[in-house]
This record gives structure tokens, C-alpha cells and sequence, in this order.
């Protein structure tokens, strides 16, 4: 399913295609899908069609199309805090941009069929949260993932306020569905469907995480985390008031100019090969001139800057133990 959109040239293209069509409406949804780049969730191979609008599969490795994910983020109208169950997890991507929505304090929860595509999602997971800017602008409820089947979940296991199923379910296992979800919260699923099944064909209580206390170190650091995101937002925001606001970030898009020529048919002859215009005469000077001017733009315009993660430069030249920063940091590469 998919190709309701047009394909991007990059993530940002894409998300901004899928706002024009309106299978993104919100911010919420927009900024997750911005802050974690579709790409990184395929093969190197494939990486070349990331940006379409299309599912991909690769022996148990499976993305469904960015418009089908979109359309079940915006139907979960997830908020901080909000406990998430992803049945079907695969990849781990819409569990990673559903963690950023939830933030320190949800619940994320994801139970995957194939061993395979759980250690593929747990390394995805370490990646992004390694080396991606985006962990830094939010904060995170980092996902779990469990191996089984979705519909073999231990029955006292706990319920949730949104709960998410990829795969096609028959109509007998809607109520089963229900029964996972709290008075109130949301259920996005396909029905009437085919079910998934074991590989084994053996019926196994599926356990799910226990919901976890943080410890107070590690209250800690989210709450110092969130002041000096606040402090960093309130420098932002005092320098734009002094004029001094961000060059807004844009695409360039290329112009061609193209000298039209008329082909004037009479009496089955070709009578003249143009006609001029009277401005023509100094077009040519004028192409020359507007080539000029692109090329000299050209290297500001098509190089951004690099972007830069203010909170890790922050926490980083605050007067503390090194140990610690990068505890502040959680050991991220960068």
C-alpha cells in the first residue's frame, strides 16, 4: 500500500508532502516525523527508496508506507505520559517516534513475532539514540521490545491508553484486542484480515515488560536535562528579540529558463524557423548576467550549516566531572 503521495528527495520533503495532502494535520505528529529520518530504518541497499511513498519488505524486515503511518499517528492522539502498545513492532520506527510524543514519563511497549527483526529494531533503537540531534530536542520514552505473538499475550498483563496493531485481524479477536486497552484509550487495527500465527505453532504466554520505576538518579537528569532546555529556549528567544532570529532553513529549487522558439507552419512549409520578441535583443546578455548571479549565490544556498545540538555544547561546558556530563548526556557519541 502507498504512492498516495508524491516521493521526496529527502525525510523533510516527504513529511512535507504528506502535510500538503493532509495525512499529517498536527504538530505533534509532524515534529516525530521530522525529528527521525525514515532512511535510517532500511538497508543500505535500499536506502534509495526511502522517501517514496511505498511499503517495504525484506525477508521479515517490514515498513509500511509513510502515509499509512502518519494516518495511525494522527488516529492515536498520543500525549506525554500516555502508556502505548505497539503489536506487530517490527522495525522500531513508528515505536521510536511515538516515544518521542510520550516522553520520560509514558510507557512504550512493542511485541514482534521474528527474533530477526527484534535485534534489527534494538539496533535501530541504539543508533538513534547514539548519534541522532532529535534525542537531544526531546524527551524520549525509550521503546521495549518483546518477543511472541500479539495474539497470545499473558492475560494478566497490564492494560493501555493506545494501542496499535499492524497486521490483519480476524473479527473473532477484536474483543481480545479490547481487552488490552483501558477504559478510554484508543485501538488502531486492520479487521477481518489474516491473523499472524507462530512459527512454531506452539502456544506461549507472551510476557510483557513490568511497568518500571525510574530510579531517582535517573529523575534526576531528566529534570536537569529539562532546565537546561529551558534556559537554551529562553537565550532562543531573548536573541530573536533583539533581531537577531535564525535565518529560516528553505529549499532552493532550481530554475530553468528556456528561450522559446515558434515554428510557423504554411502551406505545409515551415515559413520561419522564430519570431523574435522585442525584448530580445538583449536576452542573451541577460541570461549570461542572471548565470552569474545564481553561481555566485549557489554556495550559500545549496550548504547549510550544519546543525547544532545546544544542549549537548551546554551541558558540556558546564564546571562538572566529566563522569558526569556524560551521564547528562547518556553517553551519546555526539
Amino acid at each position: 500500500m502507498g504512492g498516495a503521495v508524491s516521493a521526496g528527495e529527502d525525510n523533510d520533503e516527504l513529511i512535507d508532502n504528506l502535510k500538503e495532502a493532509q495525512y499529517i494535520r498536527t504538530e505533534l505528529v509532524e515534529q516525530a516525523f521530522r525529528a527521525i529520518d525514515r532512511a535510517d530504518y532500511y538497508l543500505e541497499e535500499f536506502k534509495e527508496n526511502a522517501y517514496k511513498d511505498l511499503a517495504w519488505k525484506h525477508g521479515n524486515i517490514h515498513l509500511s508506507a509513510p502515509c499509512i503511518y502518519s494516518e495511525v499517528m494522527e488516529a492515536l492522539d498520543l500525549q506525554p505520559g500516555l502508556s502505548f502498545l505497539n503489536l506487530g513492532s517490527g522495525t522500531g520506527y513508528l515505536s521510536s517516534m511515538v516515544g518521542l510524543i510520550l516522553g520520560p514519563f509514558g510507557v512504550n511497549h512493542g511485541v514482534e513475532l521474528h527474533s530477526d527483526v527484534i535485534e534489527y529494531a534494538k539496533q535501530k533503537l541504539d543508533f538513534f539514540i547514539r548519534t541522532s540531534n532529535s534525542f537531544d530536542k526531546f524527551d524520549f520514552c525509550e521503546p521495549s521490545f518483546v518477543i511472541g505473538n500479539c495474539l497470545e499475550i499473558s492475560p494478566d498483563c497490564c492494560q493501555y491508553d493506545r494501542v496499535y496493531c499492524g497486521a490483519g485481524v480476524q473479527k473473532e479477536h477484536e474483543e481480545y484486542m479490547k481487552s488490552l486497552l483501558k477504559v478510554g484509550g484508543i485501538l488502531v487495527m486492520p479487521l477481518e484480515e489474516k491473523p499472524c500465527h507462530s512459527e512454531s505453532g506452539k502456544s506461549r504466554l507472551v510476557q510483557l515488560p513490568p511497568l518500571a520505576v525510574r530510579s531517582l538518579q535517573d529523575l534526576a537528569r531528566i529534570a536537569i536535562r529539562g532546565t537546561i532546555k529551558k534556559l537554551i529556549h529562553q537565550e532562543t528567544a531573548s536573541r530573536s528579540g533583539n533581531g537577531l532570529k535564525n535565518t529560516p532553513r528553505f529549499k532552493r529549487r532550481r530554475v530553468r529558463r528556456r528561450r522559446m522558439e515558434t515554428i510557423v507552419f504554411l502551406d505545409k512549409e515551415v515559413f520561419a524557423s522564430r519570431i523574435s520578441n522585442p525584448s530580445d535583443d538583449n536576452s542573451c546578455e541577460d541570461l549570461e548576467e542572471e548565470r552569474r548571479e545564481e553561481e555566485e549565490k549557489a554556495p550559500s544556498e545549496t550548504k547549510p550549516d550544519p546543525p547544532v545540538n545546544f544542549l549537548r555544547e551546554k551541558v558540556l561546558s558546564l564546571p562538572l566531572p566529566e563522569p558526569l556530563k556524560y551521564y547528562l548526556l547518556y553517553y551519546r557519541e555526539k
